[in-house]
């Protein structure tokens, strides 16, 4: 604990960066390691989630990743769901080159309503070509879109938010109701961001299959600059998988998957979130890099074209290769930003360990 003055403390907390991972006295075989991830009735390939923003996913990259063996989550609130055809307006974005005229634009083409029909439209399409399908909603449209996003068969339902909380409270609107709005649904809910223990074990008491963990933290957000908040990432993760530890021994057994959602834009920053105690991870830069992503090298979230305060960028990532390449390898880039799961593989197998849930005890070290 610090003192910040006479009348403040404070906790210290750690960043990805802050610490490394700690090799054991034994190593595995690449083809040991069982990378495999299996939430509520579905099993993936590789423990790791694209993250539901525009310039990373479209339905046709959701795919793609989904026959690969991951899984894609397609933002239901962006220009998927809003223009029939957004690609000339992806394009247009792309092409602006003065930050504020480009925040400007996207306020104005974000301003087109939501149309239900293309919620499941998308969704439809996703799952036509047999793979899990998953969308997100913003806590604020969860409700009035919720319908739409059951009746397309969805198999996950994402609530994601700057933070999200089990009792938000406000006169200006009637809140959702996350506990009760879970269990009157029989499909799966991932629900966050959140970053601390007790705003985690609150989520998982209202049913949620998995919690995200992590705000402010992405290559494309700025809440810290904007808004002050933050909690850096390795003590946020591993305060929720405390949480995680704590609900399943109060629950009776009920186990809650542990998601990093921020600040893992690289191959270690994947296995650092693991190590700290993660399920899986949440990625969006690296996969915005992918050929076939929807932003033309670009990157953005929901926060860049928010209609009063926007505290997020548009920044620039370039092209590496195909999303293929950028996860599965060969890599062509040496930052840690391809072969993702080629490197997690390797970083357990260096240390010992062949499943994921071992490979959160590995032993970290700060410094």
């Amino acid at each position: 604990m610090y003192e910040i003055g006479r009348n403040k403390r404070a906790q210290q907390g750690f960043s990805f960066d802050d610490i490394a991972i700690v090799p054991s006295r034994r190593t595995r075989g690449l083809e040991e390691v069982n990378l495999t991830w299996r939430i509520d009735a579905l099993t993936f390939e590789f423990p790791i989630i694209a993250a539901p923003m525009d310039s990373v996913m479209s339905p046709d990259t959701a795919i793609t990743l989904g026959r690969l063996g991951g899984l894609g989550v397609l933002n239901l609130e962006g220009l998927w769901t809003r223009y029939e055809d957004p690609e000339p307006l992806l394009t247009e974005v792309a092409a602006i080159a003065d930050p504020a005229e480009a925040t400007r634009r996207m306020q104005q083409i974000y301003a087109q309503p939501i149309d239900p029909a293309l919620i499941t439209k998308r969704i439809s399409q996703i799952r036509e070509a047999g793979v899990p399908a998953a969308g997100s909603l913003s806590p604020q449209n969860t409700s009035e879109y919720a319908q739409a996003v059951v009746d397309s068969g969805v198999d996950f339902f994402v609530i994601r938010g700057t933070t999200v909380s089990a009792e938000h409270v406000s006169r200006a609107a009637e809140p959702l109701n996350l506990k009760q709005f879970i269990y009157d649904l029989d499909v799966p809910v991932i629900v966050g961001g959140c970053a601390t223990y007790q705003a985690a074990l609150h989520l998982m008491r209202t049913g949620a299959a998995g919690v995200l963990v992590g705000f402010g933290g992405g290559a494309a957000h700025t809440t810290r600059d904007v808004l002050g908040v933050a909690v850096p990432m390795a003590s946020a993760v591993s305060d929720v998988a405390a949480a995680r530890r704590d609900y399943l021994d109060e629950s009776g057994g009920r186990y809650v998957h542990v998601i990093a959602d921020g600040s893992v834009g690289r191959s270690g920053d994947i296995a650092k979130a693991i190590a700290c105690g993660a399920d899986a991870v949440m990625v969006g830069s690296p996969l915005a890099r992918a050929d076939e992503a929807p932003g033309h090298g670009f990157h953005w979230g929901a926060e860049a074209w928010h209609a009063s305060l926007p505290r997020g960028e548009r920044v620039q990532v370039g092209s590496v290769g195909s999303l293929e390449q950028i996860l599965l390898g060969p890599s062509t880039v040496p930052d840690g930003t391809m072969n993702l799961v080629g490197a997690l593989r390797r970083a357990m197998a260096t240390t010992g360990y062949t499943e994921v849930k071992e490979f959160q005890r590995v032993e970290v070290i700060v410094g």
